[in-house]
């Protein structure tokens, strides 16, 4: 299988050197790096092409690293039957740029795409219907960004009273404390309980 997958690897470095920054083979699988501008490119060639024939999308998705300057990664997973190889393709951009959508390619993308928009705030130009997808109608933010806070910005509860919905800023109950992660039998200028036992 890895033999199979080098030989697919210098194919496609080779017949699309022009589309592919790099391509790398980890853990059994192989990941292909281009930029955003070439993705409708690079898929249509891997759906068409004889010798990779990946027709089957499996699924795309974001990946956020804040202290890059293009801060997300787009990961698109590609299945060939006829081959029986999974392949990663993989491209960088920032909060700004968008990245081609590959839905004239694979219709499926649509929701993937959707999703890693609603969630990352990845911007994916000619897509048909690009909103968001999993979080409520005015969600402020994008969950999934690893500077987003864990507590949100508003809190959403129904009101007996107002007989509706209701979304206010979030209002921690609790300050917030400050462990040492010790273990309370640690650290301390006494012996507790039972704690002569194990000593000795």
């Amino acid at each position: 299988m890895s033999q199979a997958l080098i030989e697919l690897s210098d194919y496609l470095t080779e017949v699309k050197a022009d589309l592919i920054e790099r391509a790398e083979i980890a853990f059994g699988d192989l990941t292909i790096y281009t930029q955003a501008d070439k993705i409708v490119e690079l898929m249509t060639f891997l759906r068409d092409d004889a010798q990779c024939k990946f027709v089957s999308f499996i699924d795309c998705c974001g990946v956020d690293w804040p202290g890059r300057a293009d801060r997300f990664e787009v990961v698109y997973h590609l299945l060939s039957p006829h081959q029986n190889f999974r392949i990663r393709v993989s491209l960088s951009t920032d909060e700004d740029t968008p990245v081609p959508s590959v839905t004239g390619v694979f219709p499926g993308a649509d929701w993937f795409e959707r999703e890693a928009y609603d969630l990352y705030g990845i911007l994916f130009s000619g897509h048909p219907d690009l909103r968001r997808l999993l979080t409520d109608y005015g969600f402020e933010g994008h969950p999934l960004r690893k500077d987003f806070p864990l507590t949100g910005f508003v809190e959403v509860r129904y009101d007996d009273e107002a007989k509706r919905v209701i979304y206010e800023p979030v209002e921690l109950r609790q300050e917030f404390r400050d462990f040492d992660f010790l273990s309370p039998w640690e650290g301390t200028d006494y012996v507790l309980p039972g704690d002569e036992k194990a000593k000795g």
